[in-house]
């Protein structure tokens, strides 16, 4: 069967490469640099974050057979996770709010996929050598030199992406228990299935995948452009000033030719394999590789920098209103955040009537209703409560307490209530007042008293 030929018009994106593999060029410059500095720093973090102990425990657990987050000394409930939906909305926002301001700058210099591809590109390049050594390795015949380089890289991408799987599982398994576990071999399935899922991922993705989840997997590259307006600094091309392009000598500057000397270092040093002179595409991540690289030509040829680089449209007027309105709604959401946090408490209650009887006759003549109060502690020490209640002429509680709960823990305690006097009404309002001693915070839970 003879290969169809696609027509020119029909083909959505095509790199520069030939054979579709991407070989990425090393480059040094200003936004290398930055980008490594901040991706070192943001790695060691990721790395660190597990092993912060805090009164003997882990200070950051996601507790998944518990349903809790242990923060430092708080815990967190399923019914507290509100928080983590106002902290990623707000997160999603400020990531709008740059983007209209910087372009695809989270995709350049944080966005994971980024910074493991090119830590996996920079192992490459120790391995096997340059970008042309290793496509020069790649049709090589198979010989005891290519097998042992490979399988060397390979080795170590495997080990980055195992350590990687293992950081992540430590943000939701005790770190001590999993690393002893895991290489003792002692763990649950679970726990190794798990790890080997999230490290063939991370070894896929990073070394497999790589610029290909960018262009054809993620949604951000999708609906970001719909983001930018005249204002936006994007990588661009300056073609005014770099056309017509063509070779040229150092030190020669030809009147029929503009500045770019066509060395295409540009396309070789782009992750996503794309020639940011035919103009802006929605591949471009705004890393800033050919940035780097063309400013290095320009030095070299005496030419002025910045024939690509970071630019907005200046002719144009800007109106500021996406940026103004991603403000506005930032703005609220951290007075959400900050509302949340003034009223969260460190302990919960939950009061319900005793539903086989509405009320009864004590020994002593007295009307009777019987309560069963939960005390929740939330805190990562041991609270005592005290438990009064308010609202009833002549109440008395059966006990009140000191009732001690442990960190993380539930409690429920069952409560008998009776009146001295007898209620003008058959059903009467009041409040269990619950105290907590150490932290000294109150909480009033309203129920109800029926006496006949």
């Amino acid at each position: 069967m003879s290969a169809k030929q696609i027509s020119k018009k029909d083909v959505i994106f095509q790199t520069g490469v030939p054979d579709g593999k991407i070989y990425i060029k090393e480059e040094t410059g200003k936004y290398q640099r930055n980008r490594r500095y901040l991706n070192v720093f943001l790695m060691l973090l990721f790395i660190a974050i597990p092993f912060i102990q805090y009164n003997g425990q882990q200070a950051i657990l996601f507790d998944v057979a518990q349903q809790t987050l242990r923060f430092f000394s708080i815990k967190l409930f399923p019914q507290d996770l509100i928080i983590f939906s106002l902290i990623f909305i707000l997160s999603a926002f400020v990531l709008f709010a740059v983007t209209v301001r910087y372009g695809r700058v989270w995709c350049g210099f944080t966005c994971p996929q980024t910074v493991w591809m090119l830590m996996f590109n920079w192992i490459e390049r120790r391995i096997e050598g340059t970008a042309n050594q290793s496509r020069a390795l790649d049709k090589a015949s198979l010989s005891v030199e290519k097998v042992a380089k490979k399988g060397f890289k390979h080795f170590i991408w495997a080990a980055v992406a195992l350590l990687t799987s293992l950081t992540f599982m430590s943000y939701f398994t005790p770190v001590k228990e999993l690393y002893s576990g895991f290489f003792t071999l002692s763990s649950s399935g679970l726990i190794y299935g798990w790890v080997l899922v999230l490290a063939a991922c991370t070894y896929g993705n990073a070394g497999w995948l790589r610029e290909k989840m960018c262009q054809h997997m993620c949604p951000y590259a999708r609906f970001q452009s719909a983001m930018f307006d005249s204002g936006t600094k994007l990588v661009t091309y300056d073609a005014t000033r770099g056309e017509d392009r063509g070779p040229r000598k150092r030190g020669s500057a030809p009147s029929e030719l503009g500045d770019c000397v066509d060395c295409k270092l540009c396309v070789q040093v782009c992750p996503a394999g794309i020639d940011i002179r035919n103009g802006l595409q929605y591949e471009c991540i705004n890393c800033g590789l050919c940035v780097d690289a063309c400013n290095k030509v320009m030095d070299n040829f005496g030419y002025e920098r910045e024939l690509i680089g970071f630019r907005s449209d200046k002719k144009s007027a800007r109106n500021g209103g996406g940026q103004w309105l991603y403000g506005v709604v930032s703005a609220l959401i951290i007075t959400g955040i900050i509302v949340w946090m003034l009223t969260w408490q460190s302990f919960e209650v939950g009061v319900i009537r005793d539903r086989h009887a509405l009320y009864r006759i004590n020994n002593q003549g007295l009307v009777e209703n019987a309560y069963t109060v939960t005390l929740l502690n939330k805190s990562s020490y041991v609270k005592t409560f005290d438990v009064t209640a308010s609202g009833l002429a002549g109440a008395q509680l059966s006990d009140t307490g000191p009732f001690a709960v442990g960190p993380g823990e539930k409690r429920s305690v069952v409560l008998t209530l009776t009146t001295e006097e007898e209620p003008q009404t058959t059903i009467s309002h009041f409040d269990f007042v619950i105290e907590s001693r150490e932290s000294e915070e109150t909480v009033v839970h309203e129920t109800m008293f029926y006496s006949g």
